[in-house]
């Protein structure tokens, strides 16, 4: 007797346990019977369990649950093209959450984020592609990205056949195809070497100038320094010319004998020099003994 009521028992805890299921405040519920969403009672709306404890026929209902917090979406960058038929790489994300979950249910195939996902995607391309086709890239880049952004946001909150609220839509980065950046990178680079050139020419015409200048102002510095000079070695010159006459008219013989005693030195300077002079030349005045100048006179 005791077995069947163990028995009894667990079957009655298994069947509360299945029967009973929990909606966590973060989620909202929707419960399948055999294939079909419960709907609420005379409607053909499906009933939406709020957070907290249902109750469900057990091994016959399943619970699907659905997140109603604010999700994210971050996908892939696409391609756009503007009012100028220039293409350019958007990359965007969509903060988004459920707001009507029945028909988000109904509309995704069963809740399907993955589903959703994709449908919000492309319904977001369109918006964004509808706003950046009607703008130039400067305005897009430039100063109207907060009005793409709010204008694709406005069209996403008319379009409520998802069952889902777009909260916010940003772009997150603006890029031109690769192509086109590598075509812009060339003529960008192409410019910068022809101002570099410019400013080469500039700087070697700038110092060819400098260096005429410097030159000009050597010439002339080593002009003035050479007529200086001259004038210097003029002035010595007359003040040595002007000793030795003073000096010849106090000792005319003693200035006659250095004067000789200076011109044997620059006569006999080389090991080879000779002269063929007659001996009682008066080169060699100073040369004689004076016993053989004496009988000689």
């Amino acid at each position: 007797m005791k077995n069947y009521i163990l028995i009894g028992l667990a079957a009655v805890g298994f069947v509360a346990s299945s029967s009973l299921f929990v909606i966590d405040e973060s989620q909202r519920g929707i419960v399948v019977q055999f294939g079909k969403v419960v709907r609420e009672s005379n409607s053909d709306i499906p009933k939406v369990y709020e957070p907290g404890l249902h109750w469900k026929w057990p091994m016959i209902d399943e619970v699907r649950k659905l997140d109603s917090r604010i999700q994210t979406l971050d996908g892939q960058a696409d391609r756009f093209v503007t009012s100028e038929k220039k293409d350019l790489i958007i990359d965007s994300y969509v903060k988004w959450r459920i707001e009507d979950f029945a028909k988000f249910f109904l509309a995704t195939g069963g809740g399907s984020r993955i589903q959703a996902e994709a449908l919000l995607k492309r319904k977001i391309n369109n918006g964004l592609r509808s706003e950046i086709g009607s703008r130039t890239i400067t305005d897009i880049v430039s100063g109207q990205r907060t009005e793409v952004m709010e204008d694709a946001l406005r069209q996403m909150a008319r379009s409520s056949e998802l069952g889902i609220r777009v909260v916010d839509v940003r772009i997150k980065q603006i890029n031109l195809p690769l192509e086109v950046s590598n075509s812009i990178y060339q003529r960008m680079r192409a410019e910068r070497n022809a101002v570099a050139r410019e400013h080469r020419s500039q700087g070697r015409e700038q110092a060819e100038i400098l260096r005429a200048n410097v030159d000009r102002k050597v010439a002339v510095m080593l002009a003035d320094a050479e007529r200086k000079a001259k004038e210097v070695r003029g002035q010595g010159d007359a003040e040595a010319a002007k000793i030795y006459a003073e000096t010849y008219k106090k000792d005319p013989e003693l200035f006659s004998f250095l004067r000789s005693m200076e011109a044997y030195k620059n006569s006999f300077r080389g090991s080879n020099n000779f002269m063929v002079l007659n001996a009682d030349n008066d080169f060699f005045k100073y040369m004689k003994p004076p016993v053989l100048e004496k009988s000689a006179k």
